[in-house]
């Protein structure tokens, strides 16, 4: 079950990625707040749902799950940050090469309850090596258009620092949050249900801190339809979380596997910002696609195998 789940917060945060870019604005200096309150909205409606169709939800569960809490949310906010800066194919594959983090820390930290089997094994490091390859082929990209711009003078690409800063951060507090998820839902120290409703609720009221800040303080305007694709990031992110929960945390699933695989989703985030947002793909990125594809498709061979 958890290679399904798997699929569908690829697929879902794929579209997140995407429109969250659609709604970062070079010129909006708080584009990344204004996600943050969209997010955090949409997250604290999903889990007051939770909560009335009869979800169990111990304030307990804040204090047990705040280390995942932490990890995430801060990755989070550094990935809206950067979107600001950088190109949506370059900032992902780097993000998403957290998979490969959280692998390492369960193997080094966890030991052999997490060793993945042969297929398994082949499909991690197929979809690692697509995912940092993409990572360096759009960094090379970048440097170029950087370059470029430079000589036209466009200090839009003049941060240099800050396209390294945000990507690579947030890689390893995203990776660090999966390690603590395999931890606190795997061993049961929280579950599922739990867990994804102390995240929400927390980034619920990350969402409300934002607002007053943004539009009271600040007394930036609210425009639902400017910040339209904000909202549809917000929805495509919390439907992604839900499955995300559940795959790491899924009895018949592996953490071990499902972390570098989920971290895949970056390569529907620059299929996906090739079609909309017309930027183009070379044979690079078609050969690297090809190899995280093949990986997927080995765990989930692994995945048949084993049931």
């Amino acid at each position: 079950m958890w290679f399904i789940l798997s699929l569908v917060t690829i697929i879902c945060w794929g579209g997140s990625d995407l429109f969250s870019k659609m709604g970062s604005k070079s010129t909006d200096k708080y584009s990344h707040w204004k996600i943050v309150v969209a997010v955090g909205t949409v997250m604290g409606i999903h889990a007051t749902i939770e909560l009335l169709t009869g979800t169990k939800f111990y304030l307990v569960d804040f204090i047990k799950y705040s280390p995942a809490i932490i990890f995430y949310i801060s990755s989070m906010i550094l990935g809206y940050v950067g979107l600001r800066y950088i190109m949506l194919s370059v900032s992902s594959p780097i993000c998403n090469s957290s998979g490969a983090v959280a692998c390492i820390l369960c193997l080094v930290f966890l030991g052999r309850e997490y060793m993945p089997d042969a297929l398994s094994w082949a499909g991690i490091v197929l979809v690692c090596i697509g995912v940092i390859g993409l990572a360096f082929v759009e960094k090379k990209l970048d440097t170029e258009a950087a370059e470029l711009a430079e000589k036209k003078e466009n200090k839009k690409y003049k941060s240099g620092f800050i396209a390294v800063f945000f990507p690579i951060f947030y890689c390893l507090l995203d990776g660090l949050g999966t390690f603590a998820d395999a931890i606190l839902l795997d061993r049961e120290l929280v579950n599922e249900d739990s867990a994804n409703i102390a995240y929400e609720y927390t980034f619920f009221i990350m969402a409300v801190i934002c607002f007053i800040y943004v539009y009271v303080i600040k007394k930036e305007k609210f425009d639902l339809k400017f910040d339209a694709p904000k909202w549809a990031g917000a929805l495509c992110e919390t439907a992604g979380q839900f499955s995300y929960i559940y795959a790491i945390g899924d009895d018949m699933g592996n953490p071990t596997v499902a972390a570098p695989m989920i971290s895949a989703y970056c390569v529907f985030s620059v299929l996906l910002s090739r079609i909309f947002l017309k930027e183009k793909l070379s044979a690079k990125h078609y050969m690297i696609i090809f190899t995280v594809f093949a990986g997927i498709i080995l765990m989930g061979i692994s995945e048949g195998l084993a049931s």
